[in-house]
């Protein structure tokens, strides 16, 4: 699996905690930025990293800004991008059983370090479960294609 992950200034600190996790796990991953803590554009990361996604050079993508939101919305204005803001265990898992989300948000000012860790290995570790759920995200997939 290889992961693309990105943050505006908001979101390094947890950025760099889930690339040490991502090491640990041995996931190969594409770091797009940022590294500063001056204030950037969440868009300029969202975009790159969904894009990365959406064009199969990643298979899933990670991003963390100050609360998740800016970017899962930017990120989720690329065609193919099912991006799920998580802030707790449960809706990781379901996210990616039920949904089949190929991007993760989440928000470095709502969560801790540790917290932030624990979801993105239960969201890297989780597979989609498909059946009943293909026909939902499938009628997801025919919108974008109209």
């Amino acid at each position: 699996m290889k992961v693309a992950i990105g943050s505006d200034h908001g979101g390094v600190n947890i950025k760099e905690e889930i690339k040490t996790l991502m090491g640990e796990m041995g996931i190969e991953f594409e770091d797009v930025g940022c590294e500063c803590s001056e204030s950037v554009d969440y868009p300029d990361y969202a975009l790159p990293v969904a894009e990365l996604v959406a064009n199969g050079k990643a298979d899933r993508g990670i991003l963390v800004c100050g609360t998740g939101i800016g970017m899962s919305i930017a990120a989720n204005k690329v065609k193919g991008v099912r991006c799920a803001l998580v802030h707790d265990l449960f809706s990781a898992k379901a996210t990616r059983e039920h949904n089949d989300s190929n991007v993760l948000a989440m928000g470095e000012r709502v969560i801790g370090p540790g917290l932030a860790r624990e979801i993105a290995k239960v969201w890297l570790e989780t597979e989609y479960e498909g059946g009943r759920h293909e026909r939902r995200v499938s009628k997801i997939k025919e919108y974008e294609n109209k």
